[in-house]
């Protein structure tokens, strides 16, 4: 097929590689423009404009596509289909209506749980045990077109936003090859959301990443996974910052906050219910280290508190 592609981030990168690999023609990329990002601050393009690049594929980066001067290089194009994943800007109705076969968007969850931005984190943080793809006929609504084909993974005890999110790209990338195989049948039978179960994962905000000691071990487990890589679990160890990347659930008790040990096997914290053996850590300005090394520099007994 004639293909439009929209997306910003690595999600979408493995989306578009696919599409590629897959022999459709990909006459225009749009993607966020260049961002500022690492600690010179440089202009860096995004994953899904390098692979455009790599691939010698034209691309568009409007702040906007509001108007038609921003729609202008859209039109014309004679494109099949606008696949969009993870793309950051909303298509108006205009732009929904340009492809033959109209756009279709590769989201992060199974629809309608968790429509919106942090899908992924969302999940995590309320305890689901599956998440997965669907392929949608996008319309003008936040993620609520009909739904042309459902793809269901189990959320692993240990996962993360990052390895979730890897999962999920790949997985991703599969059904909309698939999709696009056997789109006029799965557009003849695709099927409207319900409205039961209707979620929507509001995008993360820095202030939710401090940890609240007081809350159960169970809580504060998914927190930790969901928030990493970003914007990373927070307390505070003597007033400095501390960043939590790893813990897991354990069988103690004692005042929330509270480290009730510290040993190779993790750092042993009460938590309102339970307690968390914290086994990945970062202080302000240092490296992200494993229980083992952290406690070499910074050595922790039972009674020392975290938090405030």
């Amino acid at each position: 097929m004639k293909i439009a592609f929209a997306g910003t981030p690595d999600f979408a990168a493995s989306a578009l590689r696919a599409l590629i690999a897959a022999g459709h023609e990909v006459v225009l990329v749009l993607s966020q423009p260049d961002r500022p990002s690492g600690r010179g601050m440089k202009l860096t393009p995004s994953p899904v404009k390098q692979v455009a690049l790599e691939h010698d594929l034209p691309v568009y980066q409007p702040e906007k596509l509001r108007t038609p001067e921003q729609q202008a290089p859209l039109q014309d194009l004679g494109i099949d289909v606008m696949v969009v994943a993870a793309y950051g800007l909303i298509l108006p109705q205009a732009v929904l209506d340009l492809p033959r076969l109209g756009c279709l968007n590769i989201h992060a969850s199974l629809l309608p749980r968790w429509r919106g931005a942090a899908p992924i984190q969302r999940a995590i943080l309320a305890g689901d045990t599956e998440t997965g793809i669907t392929i949608m006929q996008m319309d003008a609504g936040l993620d609520t077109g009909d739904m042309l084909s459902v793809h269901v993974t189990p959320i692993a005890a240990d996962d993360n936003a990052h390895t979730l999110h890897d999962k999920l790209a790949v997985q991703g990338a599969d059904a909309i090859v698939a999709a696009l195989a056997d789109l006029p049948s799965l557009q003849a039978a695709r099927r409207v959301q319900p409205q039961d179960g209707v979620t929507y994962a509001e995008k993360l905000q820095k202030d939710e990443s401090r940890i609240d000691w007081q809350r159960s071990a169970t809580e504060l487990d998914r927190m930790i996974r969901a928030f990493n890589p970003f914007p990373s679990a927070q307390t505070t160890l003597d007033g400095a910052a501390l960043k939590i990347w790893a813990a897991h659930p354990v069988d103690a008790q004692g005042a929330a906050g509270t480290v009730q040990s510290a040993d190779r096997r993790g750092i042993v914290v009460a938590c309102g219910t339970g307690a968390l053996a914290l086994t990945t850590l970062q202080l302000a300005g240092g490296k992200r280290l494993d229980a083992t090394a952290f406690l070499a520099g910074r050595p922790l007994t039972a009674g020392i508190v975290l938090g405030d």
